[in-house]
């Protein structure tokens, strides 16, 4: 399937998302899960999980997710509300869903759930979708 081809070739390129420990569990035109567990290090001083975790495992999901149709996507704008803290240990999972697709602009939802299903984040994200395709 091209889509898995494409997002399986983004992850090998990203540096960040294989040292932030993603994982790709799921790929598919328009939707992609990925899960990570949380590290120390990831700790802030109230020793909860960084915003910028879930942040950055959502926008990975993003990324992913608006790429699979066989066109370079970018973010243009991001947002996230946190629900819970999360803390060392926690098993986070990031559902990327499509809501809205156009010629130039796409729309997703992207849920973040822990170990025992509880949201612990939600982010909504906007892409670009470029004229260029991937080539793999």
């Amino acid at each position: 399937m091209p889509n898995k081809k494409i997002v399986n070739h983004m992850y090998q390129n990203d540096a960040f998302s294989k040292w932030l420990g993603i994982e790709l569990l799921e790929i598919g035109e328009g939707f992609c899960e990925l899960k990570l567990t949380i590290r120390k290090e990831m700790t802030n001083g109230f020793d909860i999980a960084h915003g910028g975790i879930s942040y950055s495992l959502a926008d990975s999901a993003l990324a992913f997710a608006s790429n699979s149709h066989g066109r370079k996507s970018v973010s243009v704008e991001t947002s996230i509300s946190h629900t819970k803290p999360c803390v060392v240990g926690d098993v986070l999972t990031a559902k990327a869903v499509e809501k809205s697709i156009s010629t130039k602009i796409a729309i997703y939802e992207i849920t973040i759930t822990n170990q025992n299903k509880e949201i612990v984040a939600l982010f909504k994200g906007t892409v670009y979708r470029t004229n260029k395709k991937w080539e793999v």
